[in-house]
Order: C-alpha cells, then sequence, then structure tokens
C-alpha cells in the first residue's frame, strides 16, 4: 500500500517534515519498481537524508 503525509512507515516518524515527505515519495517509486517494503524504506531515508543535505 503507497503511503502518505498521513500514513507511513514508524522509521520515518521522527524525520523533520520535509525530509519525511521525500522519503514518502522516494519509497513509493521504489515501491512500484518492485523493491520489498524494508529495502524500499532504508534507502528512502537514506537518499531523503542525502537530499536534505544538499539543499
Amino acid at each position: 500500500m503507497p503511503w502518505d503525509e498521513t500514513y507511513y512507515p514508524r522509521s520515518m516518524r521522527n524525520l523533520p517534515p520535509e525530509v519525511r515527505l521525500k522519503a514518502i515519495e522516494i519509497a513509493n517509486a521504489l515501491l512500484e519498481e518492485g523493491y520489498d517494503e524494508g529495502k524500499a524504506i532504508r534507502i528512502a531515508i537514506a537518499k531523503a537524508k542525502e537530499w536534505a543535505a544538499n539543499q
């Protein structure tokens, strides 16, 4: 099930809102590509933090 700003993995709850939204966007894209949820979440959080650091 795709995530949104009100329904997202528990591991994303402590992320700043802007980073969380980016992580949700990335995770949903990874799920569409066939990644399993656990791996998609880990990759999405890392990439969203990287995105935020480069802003």
